[in-house]
């Protein structure tokens, strides 16, 4: 019996390893746009795509953005700049895009642009880290996607969105688990609703990678801002070497965890963009796969555990 099981599982591998081997063809005629492309990801992914032959347009948030792209890019390659929290800086950049693809549409929207602070305990934050937060990885997503949605259509073409692994589970406080998990909401239901017009919707998930996002300055600056701004019930609530213990163990997490092969998820992103039957989901990183992927289907009083067995534990405390 296992052994039959065994084999019918290989046989399904081996047969989805060959059916994602195709890929799209045409690529020189196809235009994709991407958002967030000064550094990371967005950045990797430009240039890996005018590299294959794709007609790119990247969305960048700096003039230095740019400049780097235009350096190592084709004359194919379109740069401009790009707030995904401006409705104006949107529907310029999709004028100029519907303006340049004509009838052939628009094969391929990536979302990336994305940022993770700022971040801490939610008894740290107030509404507006809840709504900058939002504005960027969640409102820039819809918009930007709304924008050019007729455009994918005609093409019959894709939509890739960057959510995280936290959108499963939410190990860290604060709106960044909030704001991925209303990108794989609106990313199911686009799926769903675009699936009649021939679009595929797909969702990328890494785990922890070596990005800005992950990066160890950034989260420190910003957990010092909030705690020096934090009114002194809630700072004598969790004592006043709580922020040093805790950047401490930031640092440490942050030196063992992050992986810096960003290659890993741009190779998913890119066989979103470009195979003829890309996968609905795409988890790179090992640590997504073995263990935040598994333990978000776990029963919750065994999730809850494994995530606070080695966090801080506050003065006042009461469990």
């Amino acid at each position: 019996m296992w052994l039959v099981l065994f084999s019918l599982v290989c046989i399904f591998l081996f047969y989805r390893w060959l059916r994602e081997l195709r890929r799209v063809p045409e690529i020189n005629k196809k235009y994709v746009f991407i958002t967030g492309c000064d550094s990371g990801f967005g950045h990797l992914l430009a240039k890996h795509l005018d590299q294959l032959g794709f007609r790119v347009f990247a969305g960048c948030f700096t003039e230095k953005g740019q400049d780097e792209l235009k350096k190592s890019t084709s004359d194919k390659l379109v740069t401009f700049h790009l707030d995904v929290t401006k409705s104006d800086s949107i529907r310029k950049a999709a004028e100029l895009i519907k303006s340049t693809v004509g009838e052939a549409g628009l094969w391929g929207v990536v979302n990336n642009a994305g940022v993770s602070v700022p971040a801490a305990s939610c008894d740290w934050l107030n509404i507006e880290d809840y709504r900058q937060m939002l504005d960027i990885n969640t409102f820039g997503v819809i918009e930007v996607t709304l924008s050019v949605l007729q455009l994918i259509k005609k093409a019959r073409g894709r939509i890739v969105n960057m959510a995280s692994v936290f959108g499963r589970i939410s190990p860290v406080g604060g709106p960044y688990c909030v704001s991925k998990y209303a990108v794989e909401a609106f990313n199911d239901c686009t799926r769903i609703d675009m699936k009649p017009f021939g679009v595929k919707v797909c969702c990328i998930e890494p785990g922890f990678f070596k990005t800005t996002i992950t990066d160890s300055d950034v989260i420190e600056r910003n957990l010092r801002r909030i705690w020096e701004r934090l009114p002194g019930n809630i700072k004598e609530d969790y004592g006043s070497d709580f922020l040093e213990k805790a950047l401490k163990l930031s640092s440490e997490t942050l030196k063992k965890l992050p992986d810096a092969n960003l290659m890993k998820v741009v190779s998913c992103m890119e066989h979103a963009i470009a195979a003829m039957h890309p996968r609905t989901r795409y988890s790179p990183g090992w640590d997504a796969k073995f263990f935040w992927l598994p333990l978000s289907y776990m029963p919750t009083v065994i999730s809850d555990y494994v995530m606070t067995m080695k966090a801080l534990k506050p003065a006042k405390a009461v469990v």
